[in-house]
Parts: C-alpha cells; structure tokens; sequence
C-alpha cells in the first residue's frame, strides 16, 4: 500500500520519513491488527517496546485524516480476514 521495499521497513537505521512512516503503520497494525504485544512486535522489528508504543500513538494519533483512517480500516479487515482464515485452516502463528 505504501510501496516500500521490505528490506527498508526491516533495516536497522530509520530511513526516509516514507520509510519510517511504513514501519510505524506496519507496527501499529501488527499490534492492533494481530493482537501481538507491543514486546512481541518490538522484537520482530528489532526495535525497542517503546518505539512500538510510540508508533502506535502516533498512527493512532493520525487516525482523524479521513484518507488515511480509509487505508487503516481496510489494512486491517484484510489482516483480521486472513489471520481468521489461517486460524480456521489450523495454521497457528
């Protein structure tokens, strides 16, 4: 959606503000999203839990741009949508 390489979103350095703002909705929707903590996320990106915690308040926070919330909303229903359809086929994360 963001058209960011996935080696940028994994780097160890912050990037581009277009990477950086990547990262932050990727970690945002792995928390809300997959209901992973904010410890579990942190490790995954290789970042501290509160990095996470303060990327989460952040998109959070950016949530009241209608194009934006739009975009989230609809991340997110396709993440729950096939976290369901992973569950039901016995795939567990």
């Amino acid at each position: 959606m963001f058209a960011i390489d996935l080696r940028d979103l994994q780097a160890k350095r912050r990037g581009t503000p277009k990477v950086a703002f990547a990262r932050q909705v990727s970690m945002y929707l792995a928390h809300v999203a997959c209901s992973l903590s904010l410890t579990e996320v942190g490790i995954l990106y290789g970042r501290e839990r509160t990095t996470v915690a303060h990327a989460c308040c952040l998109i959070e926070d950016r949530r009241d741009d209608p194009e934006l919330d739009l975009k989230l909303d609809h991340l997110e229903r396709a993440i729950v949508a096939l976290m369901n359809a992973l569950a039901w086929a016995g795939v567990s994360r």
